[in-house]
């Protein structure tokens, strides 16, 4: 029993390696994305709510269909895992963006102003005065995002990944046992949730120190 606990918990690695990848690339990329969202032109506007609203209204599951099975078509091939990545990465990125969204808008306007009275560029403003304000605003967001992708992973195992999920519906079939092999799964996945929620209340409470919203 133990070797089949052990060929199930070997699926973690996949699992934690499309998570974080993922949400690495959706809190990069969600930072220029956000940047259409205050742009002064209506249409630039218009153009991030669509990715936005596109995005977070198609489901994850269709998401991982198109990037397998829909790039191959263009004659692009994705691996199983390369296909997951870049369907959670896509849907990171716009999700990121919102979060980022909100914590701007957390920002009382007096922070710009401040830091134009000491003649900051608006590139420096961003840098040093706005955007630690944001992430200190958006941090738990962040982690509740980054926690979502892990659940959310667990249907890579659709397109063929050998994750967690996978690994248990292999055992399944041979064991006919699927209380216990998905059972199991789940307490890995609540044990890897665990250190993403208690690292980011020691970030967000670090940051609440240094960083005053006002």
């Amino acid at each position: 029993m133990l070797e089949i606990l052990f060929y199930i918990a070997m699926g973690a690695g996949w699992t934690v390696a499309i998570t974080l990848g993922s949400a690495a690339v959706g809190m990069i990329l969600g930072a220029p994305l956000l940047v259409l969202s205050t742009s002064k032109f209506a249409a630039v506007r218009g153009i991030y709510s669509a990715v936005v609203h596109v995005v977070r209204g198609v489901p994850t599951l269709v998401w991982l269909f198109i990037a397998y099975f829909g790039v191959g078509q263009l004659g692009l091939t994705l691996s199983p895992v390369m296909a997951s990545s870049l369907a959670l990465s896509i849907i990171a990125t716009a999700y990121m963006a919102e979060i980022y969204r909100g914590g701007l808008q957390a920002i009382p306007n007096g922070q710009w102003e401040a830091a134009g009275a000491l003649n900051l560029d608006r590139f420096s403003t961003l840098r040093f005065v706005i955007s630690p304000q944001v992430f200190r605003a958006a941090s738990p967001s962040i982690a509740t995002q980054i926690i979502g992708l892990l659940k959310d992973s667990a249907l890579v195992s659709t397109v063929g990944v050998a994750d967690l999920v996978f690994r248990a519906g292999v055992m399944t079939q041979y064991h006919a046992d699927g209380l216990y092999m998905f059972g199991f799964a789940g307490l890995i996945y609540l044990l890897l949730s665990l250190p993403i929620a208690i690292f980011s209340r020691k970030i967000h409470s670090r940051l609440k120190r240094k960083y005053v919203i006002a």
